[in-house]
């Protein structure tokens, strides 16, 4: 499968490095493995085709030859996997997903929509709609042997399922509903640093942005009084200087210590920083006592150096 990858990428004007062709490979196979593993139904892996083969199609628009191609790989598509049964279906699901279970490789873009965790395993959604043909799990049917249902139960369950809409189109031309397999970049994301929702917030935040940043020249001070180089008087007030921050915002900062798992906990290290003189003198006398400088030869022999060494034997 390498070797098609490789075949594929550079059959255009391309050319790829090997860590951009092993990037390239490893986002397509965990793409692809995370399509085939959220498809509601084993059956719904044609649809995911039909989506790939629709991009392709939006591609060479212009191109009727090569336009006749693509429609009569869908025929053909049609042709050989619309009569197979569900159980055929998820044994072809269940053959793919072996093949990719041992990879785990972590993705930005799966990352950031956190449908992918640290260890590079994909998250089940545990809310959305059913697959088609289902009902909505909630009811447990009890039937005698005659297959006459004599009992009802109903439960609760942790997440939010509605019935679908409609089915997607199977035919040469249609909605496919799913969207697995669509451009997965092509959707508008929100600005990762945006904590609030609102615009007004976001445009505040760009704008903070954009000025300068008062404490940016604090921390330079504060930088070269750690070297020794620079004596700065306390400020007046109640503050301390400048903080630290890692973070774009405050918000950001907040959301980010409320999310943190307990066994990721730190301790706060704190740096005192107001005795730099006496510390500096300090180091500066240490230093003066590591002065190990020898004096520079005067007009000796140049055999002398070697005699007194072989005295010194």
């Amino acid at each position: 499968m390498r070797t098609v990858y490789d075949r594929l990428a550079h059959a255009s004007i391309m050319r790829l490095n090997q860590a951009s062709m092993d990037k390239l490979y490893d986002l397509m196979t965990m793409a692809f493995k995370y399509q085939v593993l959220l498809c509601p139904r084993p059956r719904d892996i044609l649809l995911v085709t039909f989506n790939h083969l629709d991009a392709i199609k939006d591609f060479i628009s212009n191109s009727p030859g090569i336009l006749n191609q693509v429609d009569e790989t869908f025929r053909r598509l049609i042709e050989t996997y619309n009569p197979l049964s569900d159980g055929e279906f998820q044994l072809i699901r269940q053959t793919l997903l072996i093949f990719f279970q041992d990879m785990h490789i972590r993705v930005s873009i799966f990352l950031k929509d956190k449908v992918q965790n640290s260890n590079g395993r994909f998250v089940l959604p545990t809310s959305g709609p059913v697959p088609w043909g289902t009902e909505v799990p909630g009811l447990i049917r009890i039937f005698n042997h005659k297959g006459v249902e004599v009992k009802r139960a109903e439960f609760t369950t942790a997440g939010n399922y509605v019935t679908p809409q409609r089915e997607g189109s199977f035919e040469l031309y249609g909605d496919r509903v799913l969207k697995l397999g669509t451009n997965m970049y092509s959707v508008t994301r929100p600005v990762e640093t945006h904590m609030s929702g609102s615009s007004k917030d976001l445009a505040s935040q760009a704008k903070e942005n954009i000025a300068p940043n008062p404490l940016a020249k604090e921390e330079l001070n504060f930088l070269a009084r750690l070297l020794g180089g620079l004596d700065i008087q306390k400020p007046a007030g109640g503050e301390s200087g400048f903080r630290l921050n890692l973070f774009t915002t405050d918000e950001e900062e907040e959301h980010a210590a409320q999310t943190r798992p307990e066994e990721l906990s730190y301790k706060v290290i704190n740096i005192e920083a107001t005795q730099e003189p006496a510390r500096r003198a300090e180091l500066s006398r240490i230093l003066g006592e590591l002065d190990v400088a020898e004096p520079r030869p005067g007009s000796a022999e140049k055999g002398e150096d070697l005699l007194a060494l072989m005295d010194g034997l």
